[in-house]
């Protein structure tokens, strides 16, 4: 299988091809599998195959997966040849690749979803997909001499591997992405192994510099994906919706309502098929988008044109990652008519969500230095005022106090941005991971050390990249980044429910996510665990140089103490620690830290119980 040419020309497919793909709503001849076979080419159909059923059916080897995507493309080839004339060809094509699943040996995994018919077989099918991410550890590096071994010989088989490998870990990753990614996989062969000649060392510092900016696209485009499916499957298509006119309109804010509306609408229904894992509509879907936002680039946004002259793929990731226009001249700063207008009731009444989009279209647009969860929150805001003062018996002015609660959650959210930056400057990094893990520990102590550790990096990641920013761009940054962490915490407790703090936040809303989990405070319904001998162990490895190594062992320590003692206070902690402080100098100092540790180890825990149970 030629890889290399296959990734090639599924990147350049014209947009010819996508304004050819049948919309969903369209006859079932229009999507079978023969005219869609006819419309990407074999190689293209093949590659798009491998893809779907290493994320289907991740547990499986390389060889079932290709064997699978084999198969179906063979029968894609006898439909398009016999013009569908075959029962088997008329199957719409999702029902297609579950069959073929369902149709091997020795996958247990899938008995159950098999056993169901459509379009219940499918959505049992996407809920293993969601329970399979995790349980493949992360993708490796390549072994550098083994890669480089005949290049020429294995370059196929090597980009084929990765594409499976890739995929079956990101089960929920756009395919031009893994796509897109795999070339950038070729080009690092390529730069990598032409010094193949020279010291090996030089063979692996190449690949250990460039495999992170080959993998960084999977990494962030399969947790946004992740992100946004999470919010259409918890909150349903109005939120979705709410969420990218918000978007839109600070991103295009000379459009006008409708065509605001229409990229809407667009952009929802491609990830509704993205999102229940159809990879062909998924694809149509984003490639129709992109002629239409190119197409209309002149009344869309003066931003825009240059990422419309790029190849398709990076057309999507230019546009998204570009500036938002200026506002219009004319623009007024306020949106008054949405508050003073007589008729408002009346179109509240007849006409509610458009109403309630035109508000949040209007406010959206003037605000660019507002997060989109902040004006999702905003818009909640005005609705309820509506449902308020529009019924019958109101109080006159009450429209008035709607400007009031406006201004007051303006400056509240304003004020926990610049506090945590204020902290994020004054500590640095480590130390203000740590003053996330006390917090974050107290309201979730159910989490692992290891998950405790990764969230709060993350938010930590967050202040580095966003509080060095002007207050125009600070909460756009910090709480859409926020958002994704947070997003992250959530799929975990869908998973496997961590408390009902966190189970109210992650269901009751999703604008009010982020404001809900920052109120929790310690869970009361923890149990923490009994102390024994084995819950605190100090070791040598307490005296290792490596800072990094020490810290994240502090870090452990950190989030153990604080699960056993839950309610422990500031002022305790800091005693605690400078005891530990202390013994880890005294003990580091010694010919033998590990005899040292076991004698000191059981007397700091002795003291420092003794002081938390007082």
């Amino acid at each position: 299988m030629d890889w290399k040419t296959i990734i090639y020309v599924i990147l350049l497919m014209s947009l010819t091809v996508a304004k050819a793909l049948p919309r969903t709503s369209q006859d079932i001849e229009e999507k079978s599998i023969g005219r869609r076979f006819s419309q990407l080419q074999e190689n293209n159909f093949k590659a798009i195959a491998l893809i779907m059923f290493a994320q289907y059916v991740p547990g499986g080897t390389f060889g079932r997966v290709a064997a699978m995507a084999e198969g179906v493309t063979a029968l894609a080839r006898r439909c398009a040849a016999a013009a569908g004339d075959s029962p088997d060809c008329r199957q719409p094509l999702d029902r297609i690749f579950l069959d073929t699943i369902c149709q091997e040996e020795n996958l247990p995994r899938f008995a159950d979803c098999c056993a169901k018919k459509d379009p219940e077989r499918n959505d049992c099918f996407l809920s293993l997909k969601n329970s399979s991410q995790g349980f493949l550890s992360p993708l490796e590096r390549p072994d550098a001499e083994a890669s480089c071994r005949n290049p020429s010989q294995h370059q196929q088989s090597l980009t084929g591997h990765f594409i499976y490998e890739v995929s079956r870990r990101h089960p929920f990753l756009y395919a031009p992405t893994i796509l897109s990614v795999a070339l950038h996989y070729e080009e690092m062969m390529k730069n990598c192994c032409g010094s193949a000649e020279g010291p090996s060392h030089h063979l692996e510092e190449c690949f250990q510099r460039q495999a992170p900016k080959v993998m960084k696209p999977v990494r962030e485009d399969a947790l946004r994906q992740e992100h946004t499916c999470g919010i259409l499957r918890k909150f349903g298509e109005r939120t979705l919706k709410a969420l990218k006119l918000a978007q839109i309109s600070q991103k295009f804010p000379k459009a006008d309502f409708a065509s605001v509306h229409q990229l809407v609408v667009e952009v929802a229904d491609m990830h509704r098929d993205c999102c229940r894992g159809d990879t062909l509509d998924c694809l149509r879907d984003r490639e129709e988008i992109l002629h239409y936002v190119c197409t209309n680039k002149h009344t869309l946004s003066s931003k825009i044109e240059q990422c419309c002259e790029e190849p398709l793929l990076k057309r999507s990731e230019c546009i998204v990652n570009a500036e938002n226009d200026d506002k219009p001249a004319d623009l007024s700063p306020h949106v008054r008519e949405f508050i003073e207008d007589k008729g408002i009731c009346e179109r509240f009444a007849h006409e509610k969500d458009t109403h309630l989009a035109r508000f949040l279209y209007e406010y959206s647009r003037r605000h660019p230095e507002f997060s989109a969860q902040m004006l999702l929150r905003i818009g909640k805001g005005y609705e309820d005022l509506l449902q308020e003062c529009c019924r019958p018996g109101a109080p006159s002015g009450c429209h008035s106090r709607g400007e009031e609660e406006l201004r007051k959650h303006i400056y509240e959210t304003e004020s926990v941005m610049k506090t945590s930056c204020d902290i994020y400057k004054e500590k640095g990094d480590y130390y203000f991971q740590n003053e996330l893990l006390v917090s974050f520990t107290k309201k979730m102590p159910q989490l692992t050390s290891h998950e405790l550790i990764k969230f709060t990096k993350e938010m930590t990641a967050i202040g580095s990249k966003c509080c060095q920013l002007g207050q125009d761009k600070l909460l756009p940054c910090a709480e859409e980044h926020l958002d994704l962490v947070l997003g992250e915490i959530c799929r975990r407790h869908l998973s496997d429910p961590i408390n009902p703090g966190v189970c109210r936040c992650c269901s009751s809303s999703y604008a009010f996510r982020r404001p809900c989990i920052g109120k929790l405070e310690t869970d009361e319904s923890y149990v923490p665990p009994a102390l024994t001998p084995g819950l605190f162990a100090f070791h040598g490895d307490l005296c290792t140089t490596e800072e990094e190594k020490l810290q994240h062992r502090k870090q452990e320590m950190l989030i153990t103490l604080l699960k056993y003692k839950p309610q422990i206070s500031p002022e305790q902690l800091g005693a605690v620690t400078a005891a530990f402080t202390a013994m880890r100098e005294r003990c580091c100092r010694e010919a033998s830290p590990e005899d040292c540790f076991l004698k000191e180890g059981p007397e700091l825990i002795k003291r420092s119980d003794k002081m938390l149970s007082a």
